[in-house]
């Protein structure tokens, strides 16, 4: 009866979601400052350049859809994962390595690369007037980082098939999509990622069709066609550093600035979580955001973590031990 027993919490051990081995104040004896020793390192880089906060976001992000929510992101090499093509355009790593370094003169050896990112990105979202939330911690870091596997990363150009499809593998449905692209509220993009949609859409060389009229005119004064690809645009046009329902509002009027964001409205599942979001009645819906974002963040950062015995925790955020 006995080895029965013990073979059923196996299963029940395999069937829990990994999001059950996390939990919050994970550091709160063995590390009790260290909620706060984030919190004011990215709050002094936020203070500086309000955009930085999107940076974060986008780092914890990516390093989630990679081998999981390990900190893989953070390491460097050539091979590495932040060589890859869609990490290029990464910023923050500063942030989480100040962090980092405070924590080490601290608790030496306590607190994981990936805890900070998880971290640092609620405190970024809470910075930019966006909700706060406990995050779960405990996840250790992962000791493999290849450029090789970034493949799966979301793309600016793609489908909401593809889009979908790259979100299920990760165990986040269409409400978790949507919901997390409305990170972009506080986005930024290069010129270069549009300029395509203004003036080489289609064969002939017409401009994206579902592109608001007035907006397109305003995206091609701010990217002219043969101009600087790097100069950068704000995803949310009118509230960039303010975390709000905005960005649903710009999707559903033709306003986005990504091809990606704009096909949301072209499909009748997302198109229906963007509407709720946006919704007429303003303060309303900006809180039902406000509950919903956190939630999808909690899910999307217990992907595949590396709890317990699992990984290490790296004594500099950049590379193994």
């Amino acid at each position: 009866m006995k080895a029965t027993g013990s073979f059923f919490l196996v299963i029940l051990v395999m069937i829990l979601p990994v999001q059950g081995q996390l939990k919050t104040g994970f550091y709160s004896s063995s590390c009790p400052k260290a909620e706060a020793t984030i919190r004011s390192t990215v709050e002094s880089y936020f203070n500086k350049d309000p955009t930085i906060a999107a940076g974060l976001l986008r780092l914890h992000f990516h390093d989630c859809f990679v081998q999981g929510c390990d900190g893989s992101v953070l390491v460097t090499g050539s091979s590495a994962e932040r060589n890859a093509l869609p990490n290029l355009g990464l910023r923050g790593f500063e942030v989480i390595d100040d962090a980092k370094a405070q924590l080490e003169a601290l608790c030496p050896g306590v607190v994981s690369c990936a805890d900070i990112l998880a971290l640092a990105a609620r405190d970024a979202v809470d910075l930019s007037d966006g909700p706060s939330w406990s995050v779960p911690t405990g996840r250790r870091d992962g000791r493999v980082s290849l450029s090789s596997q970034a493949s799966n990363l979301p793309s600016p150009l793609d489908s909401v098939a593809a889009q979908r499809q790259k979100f299920a593998a990760k165990g986040l449905d269409d409400h978790d999509l949507v919901t997390l692209v409305g990170a972009h509220t506080i986005g930024q993009t290069d010129c270069a990622f549009i300029t395509y949609r203004l003036y080489n859409f289609t064969a002939t060389g017409n401009s994206d069709p579902t592109i608001n009229q007035a907006f397109l005119a305003q995206l091609q004064a701010l990217c002219p066609k043969d101009g600087d690809g790097s100069k950068r645009v704000a995803l949310d046009i009118g509230s960039q550093t303010n975390f709000d329902v905005s960005f649903f509002k710009n999707v559903r009027d033709g306003n986005a600035v990504l091809e990606s964001d704009q096909r949301l409205w072209g499909d009748a599942s997302t198109r229906n979580i963007i509407q709720n979001y946006a919704g007429s009645i303003r303060g309303l819906l900006g809180f039902r955001f406000d509950f919903e974002f956190p939630k999808a963040m909690i899910k999307m950062s217990g992907i595949e973590v590396k709890t317990g015995a699992q990984g290490e925790i790296r004594k500099v955020c950049s590379k193994f031990n």
